[in-house]
């Protein structure tokens, strides 16, 4: 079972904390599109993706703490160049991930 929606419905039955991380809005260059999920369970255990790397990392971070806290939250994740990272090694856009904690 893959998707996100049935994994949170699943857990949610399960009587798990898990949050839902959702791309909302995107400029420029992302290596996901608008709508792309991924699930944060409160033992750090993510499921789906929002774009992998430093970016996926802070927003599973972001939703632990929204689990702890019981309220959404809007994250924005930079992607534009590091002139301290070799050949930029970003993808160039910036996204906007709301993040929601479910069975809190």
């Amino acid at each position: 079972m893959d998707d996100p929606i049935l994994l949170l419905r699943a857990s949610l039955a399960a009587g798990e904390r898990v949050a839902l991380a959702t791309v909302v809005h995107t400029r420029g260059h992302c290596p996901r599109e608008v709508g792309a999920k991924m699930l944060v369970w409160r033992d750090g255990r993510t499921a789906g993706s929002i774009g992998g790397g430093c970016g996926e990392n802070r927003i599973r971070l972001a939703a632990l703490t929204a689990l702890d806290e019981g309220r959404p939250t809007l994250e924005q994740v930079d992607l534009l160049d590091d002139p301290s990272l070799p050949d930029g090694a970003v993808c160039g856009g910036v996204m906007e991930v709301l993040i929601e904690p479910f069975g809190c």
